[in-house]
């Protein structure tokens, strides 16, 4: 086919939506049959009523393939893992007496059955359930999920392309079982799997399927090869299948590097690649493998990942240069919109033109079928779309909100002092432990207590004028003075105030700093029903005023004990907003330190004697590819320690991170010079606390016992256990005891029980070391 033919050809279409509903009506309905309040049925229909929406929205606004599959109710790597038959022993009789409760208890465990281990998507804020494999591990397909979504969007007489998770990044995703040794490689497995996914496939192909996606984005990252070579092995053994649909391989987030030619050879009928900024280089990779000559390939030229709109004529230029290396052309954005809000239209409170600069799902579809367009009948066809998208693209450069000069040059002047605390931590220990006078295997939580109905309904009130703000902050009162004396009757040692105040923990902030732009249905997939409005990082950054003194300083005058003051770290404010594309994120960082630097030096200033600076997402945000690292790390601890190093040598800085690989980046966890860390650990069975052993480690840490996504109460002796488990690698001096992450998706039940039991195994340890 000629460039110009491949042209012709050219169609728009997405690999995956939004799952929630205009008003987050999924959510709803699984949270309400959680509560026996929407049965099965009626959360069945809710679904399919969101499916079909998603797919009309789609094919009215132009687009030509719609994909299936990517609806979920909790997870489409959980999905996956039911469709190949991966059950965990532990659950299998629960997926047997009833597949919906089974896979829900999967998800978020039970009482009496732990949940699956659950950690970040790559390097975005999305969770999935992590499939646990071993040797003895027996697959069985399972497609009906599937095969029923095709079948829904085909009846609506649309062109439908399921999409599934590859089965060598599902591999790679997965970890050893419990009990399985931890040097068991999952990707062994790929033999075992192969025949399952082929029999998916032939029953999609059945169902009327003339194309299946499948994800393999892992490959982006740094492999071996033997993994390549797994690679290569598993789409020799799919591609020459002959009961199969069409195939196309998609990656995303990042260049493929040594897969791509691997891909590209394999007797695979297409291609869907990422060819946005973080992956450009996966342009010239193709090209130098000579294209892919009688095969599709997908272009995600549009941007699934950020907020910003495309710039249409550059990627026009890319998809121009991109005909002739392939039989047709299609245009797409970079991966799933599922990453990114679903429409615009409702932020009336953003001033319009700014709202002109921003592209959420709605719009980025619309993007990907103006392109498409363009690209299949010249430019002269989208005059209109060009026009407008220039004029959109200078405004946002020459806008005074992208340029404070005050804060540009408070950041210039930033010295290597200026991260640095003033004494060694050693000397710093000796002074706090004499500040705080803490006892041995100290207990605290993370911050946050039960967001319950009354607290939102508060916060609504607020918003719509039914309170003042003085009844608000009675409420609020209230409930810090309710937290505070919990607490206390319960024997934590460092209390917290609960942040009744706080709608998230980077929205709150990002709400008073200047620069960043709050959505009021922006609202994005975190995990499972656990959604969040990342806020918007728009333009330079500063704090007008103090944001947390005086409640955490009202908390502290309620008691004896000391009270920790409470902030979100700047990687994670940028990890946790959808930050600004146009200026590099170390320099972005650096002002929100700077305004983080502030808040805790008043903080100090007001009697705070422990300040957590959380940044759950350093890991979460480390470049997939390990040459890239080294340069992120550098500027990501720099602004961790210039927002802490202004404190006094007997302020105790903590931080905290949860669900993520923290083997990558233990020396990073160590440059932090943070005092104390918290982490996640009861789901790892407190593998980070011997990766920190291992290491090295000479901070204090609390790995966490108490997982608190799942609902179940930890018994004392279950969390006594992993505290002796953390004792093997962590001094008890430099242990302490707490949850793994927030509790404010938790209610108060559970929580009051949980934390008892906390503190309950805590003191019995305690007793245990005295007696030894």
């Amino acid at each position: 086919m000629t460039a110009k033919s491949a042209a012709a050809a050219a169609r728009a279409t997405v690999y995956g939506y939004p799952r929630q509903g205009p008003n987050r009506e999924l959510k709803k309905a699984i949270e309400g049959y959680w509560k026996g309040r929407v049965t099965a049925e009626a959360l069945r229909t809710t679904a399919a009523e969101l499916r079909a929406a998603n797919w009309r929205q789609l094919a009215d606004a132009g687009i030509d393939e719609v994909p299936t599959g990517d609806f979920s109710y909790y997870d489409h790597v959980l999905d996956t893992t039911v469709m190949v038959g991966a059950i965990p022993g532990r659950h299998r009789d629960a997926v047997a007496a009833d597949p919906l409760d089974g896979y829900f208890a999967m998800a978020r465990g039970t009482q009496e059955v732990a949940p699956l281990e659950m950690t970040k998507w790559f390097d975005t804020n999305y969770h999935y359930l992590v499939p646990e494999l071993g040797p003895d591990t027996v697959f069985t397909a399972d497609p009906a999920k599937q095969v029923a979504e095709l079948k829904e969007a085909l009846a609506l007489g649309l062109s439908a392309r399921p999409v599934l998770v590859g089965p060598v990044t599902y591999l790679l995703l997965a970890k050893p079982a419990p009990g399985v040794p931890a040097d068991f490689e999952p990707l062994t497995l790929l033999d075992r799997l192969l025949p399952v996914y082929a029999e998916v496939l032939a029953d999609l192909r059945a169902a009327g399927a003339e194309w299946v996606q499948l994800d393999e984005p892992a490959l982006v990252q740094d492999r071996t090869p033997a993994e390549l070579d797994a690679a290569a092995r598993a789409y020799r053994a799919l591609g020459s299948l002959t009961d199969r649909p069409k195939l196309l391989v998609a990656s995303y987030f990042d260049r493929l590097g040594d897969a791509l030619p691997v891909l590209a050879k394999a007797p695979v009928d297409g291609l869907a690649l990422d060819f946005t900024d973080a992956a450009a280089a996966n342009l010239d990779a193709l090209a130098a493998v000579g294209g892919l000559p009688g095969k599709r390939l997908v272009a995600g030229v549009v941007n699934g990942r950020n907020v910003w709109i495309n710039d249409l004529e550059k990627s026009l230029a890319t998809l121009g240069t991109l005909l002739g290396l392939a039989d047709r052309v299609d245009v797409a954005a970079s991966c799933s919109l599922l990453h990114v809000p679903l429409d615009t239209a409702p932020e009336r409170d953003i001033e319009p033109q700014i709202r002109r600069w921003l592209a959420f799902a709605r719009q980025k579809t619309s993007e990907v079928v103006a392109l498409a367009r363009g690209l299949a009948l010249g430019t002269d066809a989208i005059t209109g779309e060009l026009a407008a998208n220039r004029a959109d693209l200078a405004a946002r450069t020459t806008s005074p909100i992208t340029h404070d000069p005050a804060v540009r040059a408070r950041a210039a002047a930033v010295g290597d002092t200026d991260a640095r605390r003033s004494q060694p931590y050693a000397e710093r220990a000796v002074a706090q432990r004499a500040h705080l006078r803490l006892p041995i295997l100290p207990t605290t939580t993370i911050g946050s207590f039960p967001q319950t109905g009354e607290l939102r309904t508060a916060r609504a009130d607020l918003r719509t004028g039914r309170i003042d703000t003085a009844g608000y902050e009675e409420r609020i009162r209230a409930e810090i003075q309710d937290v505070v004396s919990f607490q206390e009757k319960a024997g934590l040692d460092v209390l917290v105030h609960g942040e009744p105040e706080r709608n998230d923990m980077v929205q709150y902030f990002a709400e008073q700093l200047t620069g960043y732009l709050a959505t009021e249905q922006g609202w994005v997939q975190s995990y499972g029903t656990r959604y969040v409005r990342p806020p918007i990082l728009a333009g330079d950054i500063s704090r007008p005023e103090p944001m947390t003194v005086r409640w955490t300083t009202y908390a502290q005058s309620l008691t004896d004990r000391p009270v920790k003051g409470m902030l979100t770290g700047p990687v994670t404010m940028l990890a946790w907003s959808f930050v600004r594309d146009d200026q590099d994120l170390g320099d972005t960082a650096r002002q929100v330190a700077l305004a983080l630097r502030d808040e805790v030096d008043d903080l100090e200033a007001g009697g705070t004697s422990v300040i957590q600076v959380d940044e759950p997402a350093l890991r979460e945000t480390l470049p997939l590819r390990t040459v890239d690292r080294p340069a992120y790390l550098a500027w990501a601890t720099e602004a961790f320690r210039l927002s802490t190093g202004g404190v006094r040598p007997d302020t105790q800085i903590h931080t905290h991170m949860c669900y993520a690989e923290f083997g990558d980046i233990v020396q990073a966890i160590d440059d932090l010079d943070a005092d104390v860390i918290s982490l996640e650990a009861a789901r790892s069975h407190m593998q980070v606390a011997r990766e920190l052993a291992a290491h090295g480690y000479p901070r204090e840490a609390g790995p966490g016992v108490y997982d608190i996504h799942s609902p179940r109460v930890p018994s004392t002796e279950e969390a006594a256990e992993l505290l002796r488990t953390g004792l093997r690698a962590i001094p008890a001096e430099r242990l302490w005891v707490n949850p793994d992450c927030g509790l404010k998706t938790r209610g108060w039940p559970e929580t009051r029980a949980s934390l008892e039991n906390l503190v309950a195994a805590a003191r019995a340890v305690r007793e245990e070391l005295s007696a030894s």
